[in-house]
């Protein structure tokens, strides 16, 4: 089978707290270290809003898993950045060297728009990384890759479902896999990398970032059926064929094996 190319990154990143700028910032003088500071800001947030989860500009990405999917829709490949040693700069640096290297192709993402892509900006001018072909200043507003209604350069299906925010979509990413047959969240959720990553834990955190982008790639699928670009038969061929490629990688990534025995398949109502 000849090589295809990549037409579309699925991605999604687990991120946490930078403890040492927490401390500087937020507390400066109380000489805190990093996990106390985090735990402190953790605590105050829980008292605040009821929820613990630090915003993504006192954040660092330690994971990334890119799917790669051909023109077709086609699962290619699905990639951990980094996933030995975790460094954020790396993680960074390999994305947007990633996406450049494969020609630019279009970002697919639940909430990128909101999250991942603004951490990944924020990340670029922490650490210096040029990206005139990202912010494409040259161009009009409506034709840069980060122009909020540009969806050829980045389909943000939580954008896509919510009709660019007019709308609230309770239940996540989880919901909309769920909607279809797929695992959703498991054994892990957002609120639990922190904790994981502070345990040492890094390996759970790949396999549930592994999760999310393929409930991701699943859902980008069925909005491909809703947009008419695909038909059910067409999703159901795509959707097998990943299940082999899952399998055929279950045994190396035991995330894999347990998102197959969790998978669901969807039944039409009209049978």
């Amino acid at each position: 089978m000849a090589k295809q190319d990549t037409a579309c990154l699925v991605f999604d990143i687990e991120s946490v707290a930078d403890g040492e700028l927490i401390a500087r910032l937020r507390y400066p003088g109380e000489k805190l270290d990093p996990k106390a500071a985090v735990k402190k800001y953790r605590e105050e947030l829980l008292v605040e809003n009821g929820k613990d989860f630090i915003p993504y500009t006192f954040q660092l990405p330690i994971s990334l898993v890119v799917a790669k999917v051909a023109a077709d829709y086609r699962l290619l490949d699905l990639v951990a950045l980094d996933e030995e040693q975790s460094r954020p700069h790396e993680i960074v640096k390999m994305f947007w060297e990633g996406w450049r290297r494969n020609n630019r192709p279009r970002l697919v993402s639940f909430n990128g728009r909101g999250f991942d892509l603004p951490l990944l900006e924020l990340c670029a001018f922490r650490y210096g990384i040029q990206l005139p072909d990202w912010f494409a200043e040259d161009r009009r507003n409506f034709d840069q890759p980060r122009y909020r209604y540009n969806t050829t350069d980045h389909f943000d299906l939580h954008e896509w479902l919510t009709n660019s925010g007019a709308s609230r979509f309770n239940g996540g990413l989880s919901l909309a896999a769920n909607l279809i047959g797929k695992p959703g969240k498991m054994d892990v959720a957002g609120h639990m990398v922190q904790d994981l990553w502070d345990a040492g834990k890094s390996a759970e955190i790949h396999d549930y970032c592994r999760g999310d982008v393929l409930d991701t790639y699943f859902v980008f699928l069925r909005s491909r059926v809703v947009a008419g670009e695909i038909d059910l038969k067409r999703e159901h061929a795509l959707i097998e064929e990943a299940r082999a490629w899952i399998e055929a990688k279950a045994e190396k990534h035991p995330g894999l094996a347990r998102y197959l025995a969790a998978w669901g398949d969807w039944q039409s109502p009209w049978g």
